[in-house]
């Protein structure tokens, strides 16, 4: 069985970290803990937060659906370049700078969004949106592994999916409610993200002042993502669960938010995010359920239900039955969790501290900038092709990852991996 490294000198870090009697208040490891894994919601509550103003937008300011693709794209791309040009600042400026980097990006991001007066702000806001989360992304993760205790370091994983899944429903459920609801649809709910954030910022501004890896130089290529060899193996498997299960995004969220927007057939913008938000309130409900799962077996489980929510999914599509979109939707969000939360476990067991940041920021490059390529691709087909047919191949490929994501689970030794290098490395 894999299990977590302990994370006995990443406590030590941090209680070394702190100040001398007299100096800036900080916070402790678990109100630490609390403050990252909020940086970590606000990463998919940012990157859901438009989803239902899209069509607002197109409606007052009579934009073409070539203009509503181009915000859309605009967020990943600037995820991507932000993961590849400095995915791994973290480990050479610390996890707090560089998450209070981000946290300023995604505030200024949704001011603009609060404000906009024409679609040119919605851009600018969508790009800052996308920097901060490139910036935040890995680092938040990081530090809930260097956060968390080391008698229950293994939940540091569940503790990162429960906060994705919060993130994710409460972006859905308020959007949805704002836009129905609210007295200004298009802007309440980011007023109220943006309210959140300066939260985050205060909590994060009070986070020990530590330099994961000894903030060892300052070459460029330091900065950016990568996984030193003997992490590669543990990274295989965990970056084909991640890319796995952030393409559920496209697909479920996507292209079967369309198939559902047809079958529901109801006006009501809550009622659509509601049915949405089954996504995510399964994902953490099984984040919660599979936290004593050895991250082999939740690897294993995840990839099988993934395949068979995917059969589900083009089974709903072709006989138009919301029933099996719902199973498909709670099939797909139980396997995002277990790939996820296997994924994270082997190689936060397998990636020494001062690596973290940048293998993490690898990780999420490869699932951003697959999530990105699959939605222009399967956007293409089903404007030329059909709907049914996009969702068909993907579907398969999701379902081939899933493949891949089993020989590599089934094929990994049981055996511990260690967070050190071995000397030939």
């Amino acid at each position: 069985m894999i299990e977590v490294a302990p994370a006995a000198v990443c406590q030590a870090m941090v209680e070394q970290s702190m100040p001398p009697a007299g100096g800036r208040f900080v916070l402790g490891r678990r109100a630490s803990l609390l403050v990252s894994a909020g940086v970590v919601g606000h990463t998919l509550w940012t990157s859901a937060a438009p989803a239902l103003t899209y069509g607002l937008y197109a409606e007052e300011w009579h934009l073409t659906h070539t203009v509503i693709a181009g915000i859309f794209a605009v967020y990943p791309i600037a995820v991507v370049v932000m993961l590849l040009g400095f995915g791994g600042i973290s480990d050479q400026i610390g996890r707090r700078a560089t998450m209070l980097a981000g946290l300023l990006a995604s505030l200024a991001g949704a001011l603009l969004f609060a404000v906009a007066p024409d679609v040119w702000w919605v851009f600018a806001g969508r790009v800052l949106m996308g920097i901060g989360v490139g910036l935040a992304a890995s680092p938040s993760t990081a530090a809930i592994l260097e956060f968390t205790s080391p008698e229950r370091a293994k939940s540091a994983a569940s503790v990162t999916m429960g906060a994705q899944a919060i993130g994710f429903a409460t972006a859905l459920l308020l959007g949805g409610a704002s836009t129905q609801y609210g007295p200004w649809p298009t802007r309440l709910c980011f007023w109220v993200l943006a309210l959140f954030l300066i939260v985050l910022l205060i909590g994060t501004w009070l986070l020990p002042r530590h330099m994961p890896g000894g903030g060892a130089g300052g070459d460029w290529r330091s900065r950016m993502p990568s996984v030193p060899r003997h992490v590669r193996r543990a990274f295989a498997v965990t970056s084909t669960a991640m890319v796995a299960a952030y393409t559920f995004g496209v697909l479920v969220l996507s292209l079967g938010g369309q198939v559902e927007h047809e079958l529901i057939g109801s006006p009501n913008a809550f009622l659509n995010s509601a049915v949405l938000s089954l996504f995510p309130i399964v994902m953490g409900a099984i984040g919660i359920v599979a936290r004593p799962l050895s991250p082999r077996l939740a690897l294993i489980v995840g990839a099988l239900i993934s395949s068979a929510g995917m059969v589900l999914l083009i089974l709903a599509v072709s006989l138009r039955d919301l029933i099996i979109y719902l199973l498909a939707t709670a099939a797909a969000g139980g396997a995002y969790s277990l790939l996820f939360v296997g994924g994270l476990q082997v190689i936060s067991a397998a990636a020494p501290e001062r690596h973290r940041g940048g293998i993490l920021a690898a990780l999420y490059f490869l699932s951003y900038l697959s999530m990105g390529a699959l939605a222009l691709v399967l956007g293409a087909i089903a404007t030329a092709r059909g709907l049914s047919l996009a969702v068909d191949l993907g579907a398969a490929a999701i379902i081939l990852m899933n493949v891949a994501t089993l020989v590599f689970a089934t094929a990994t030794s049981t055996k511990r991996q260690s967070a050190a290098p071995p000397p030939s490395a």
